[in-house]
């Protein structure tokens, strides 16, 4: 009598459209399970299921593999149930379970496939999920599966080889970033200590960096481009964990599930362009003078960032341009009437209408499909950019995760809901799949990544002495400042 594998026992309920839970019908392997740990399909679709009928779904057989799309929808949504290292032991015991099954049935054919099938597994959650692998639990069970599947093929010791290589290259990767993101925020630490005590030391002109909208928008392309590179899809699902799993110990929830802070660095960096877009329309001063400069030349840096804004939405680069349209609306410069009078505000209010938060950033929505439908036919990298406002896509994901909540009334995991967010964090990750064509202008890099900039108090007194308070809420600011 042949083995049932571990694949075979789950029970599949299939649902026509709109149909009900009751009266299905159920399609089993030899032992049929209760209907409430099966898979519910709807028109072909996996709608819902128990998290241990999702987990099986992912364990391979020598003649099974599930569909690349599921590995990642249920990789990605998992951890709000269970931690990475325990869906792992889960996954690697059940891959031993299939491994006994055919060593007993003496299949040489068949345990080859299943050694395929596991290796290729574990190659798509190191290649997709490497960051998992911080943790040491996981290196632990990644090492004794990926060691049991070359000793019943050998054929895929090169193959293990390769992926244990690309992992260890990808953490390296990661550390190396990490080390230099703290090297930058020590040495911002440092240089706005020295701006508030000396500002006109270290502070320099814009425009003496680089006077090229073109430019300066490529530099900026580059930054988020490299931003974005290093952002987990795991880490938009991470800031929803400890809602969701009330029962986790805070410490344990924090070691086990964030390995990575890439997104905050992101989100971080959007906030200091912004503030830095102000403070250097603030803060502007003649190359030899410490004397204020005329209100004409604030102006033309003003213009400068709005031409900027104008080629970031050229290249597909609409984080940036949100950050600068951000910082140009902030109080500290919206309030320089006297310095706004003298600028052309045309291609600024172009700008705003493009970005404008009405009617869900409608106008911007349209703007990213089109750059979507231009980097779908794109011949060149140039084509493919595509950096969306972050901000507002980690707010639609946000509004995914609220609308329902991720387990049914019986207990099933609602995996309709997961389906949508996988194809939302799958999008970005094609995004971040791009090289950034443009040459790279190290002077202009290092300043935007460097230069000190100010923040919320310390800007608006640098504000109110470039145009003295006008009114009764100003003054009464100033003072509370001073």
């Amino acid at each position: 009598m042949p083995q049932t594998s571990a694949r075979d026992l789950t029970t599949v309920i299939r649902l026509s459209a709109g149909e009900s839970n009751g009266g299905v019908s159920t399609e089993t392997g030899e032992n049929e399970l209760d209907a409430s740990e099966a898979l519910i399909y709807q028109d072909g679709n996996l709608v819902s299921g128990s998290l241990e009928a999702l987990t099986q779904h992912l364990v391979p057989t020598p003649d099974y593999y599930p569909e690349r799309t599921y590995i990642f929808a249920f990789l990605l949504s998992s951890r709000l149930f269970i931690k990475p290292h325990e869906l792992l032991e889960e996954v690697c015991k059940q891959c031993r379970l299939q491994m006994k099954l055919t060593e007993d049935r003496q299949d040489k054919a068949a345990e080859g496939r299943l050694g395929s099938h596991i290796v290729q597994l574990i190659s798509e959650w190191t290649e997709v999920f490497a960051y998992d692998f911080r943790d040491d639990r996981m290196l632990k069970h990644l090492k004794d599966i990926t060691q049991r599947c070359s000793i019943i093929n050998e054929n895929q010791r090169k193959t293990v080889g390769q992926i244990m290589q690309t992992l260890v290259r990808k953490l390296s990767v990661l550390d190396k970033y990490e080390h230099v993101l703290t090297k930058i925020n020590a040495n911002l630490t440092d240089r706005l200590r020295v701006l508030k005590t000396n500002p006109h030391a270290i502070q320099k002109d814009i425009l003496n960096v680089c006077n090229d909208p073109v430019v300066m928008a490529q530099q900026l392309t580059h930054i988020e481009m490299e931003r974005i590179s290093h952002i987990g899809p795991e880490e938009f699902v991470q800031s929803f964990v400890s809602k969701d799993v009330a029962e986790w110990d805070e410490r344990t929830l924090f070691q086990d599930m964030k390995k990575t802070s890439n997104l905050e660095a992101y989100v971080e960096w959007f906030n200091r362009l912004s503030y830095m877009v102000a403070t250097e329309i603030c803060m502007v001063r003649h190359a030899a003078s410490r004397r204020p400069v005329k209100k004409k030349h604030r102006a033309r840096v003003i213009e400068f960032f709005i031409d900027v804004a104008r080629e970031c939405f050229n290249i597909g680069n609409f984080n940036s341009l949100m950050a600068i349209i951000a910082g140009l609306n902030m109080s500290p410069v919206a309030r320089l009437k006297k310095t706004w009078s003298k600028v052309d505000t045309c291609k600024f209010d172009v700008l705003e209408h493009q970005m404008d938060p009405t009617s869900n950033f409608s106008n911007y929505r349209a703007s990213l499909m089109a750059a979507l439908h231009r980097a779908a036919g794109a011949h060149s990298n140039r084509e493919r950019i595509v950096i969306p406002f972050f901000s507002l896509m980690v707010k639609d994901i946000y509004f995914l995760n609220e609308t329902c909540s991720n387990k049914l009334p019986n207990g099933h995991v609602r995996f309709e809901k997961f389906w949508q967010l996988a194809r939302q964090v799958t999008s970005f990750c094609t995004w971040q799949q791009v090289e950034c064509p443009f040459e790279r202008h190290r002077k202009v890099l290092n300043y935007l990544l460097t230069a000190p900039v100010f923040y919320e108090d310390s800007l608006h007194l640098v504000s109110f002495d470039c145009e003295g308070p006008e009114n009764h809420l100003e003054k009464e600011r100033f003072k509370t400042l001073k």
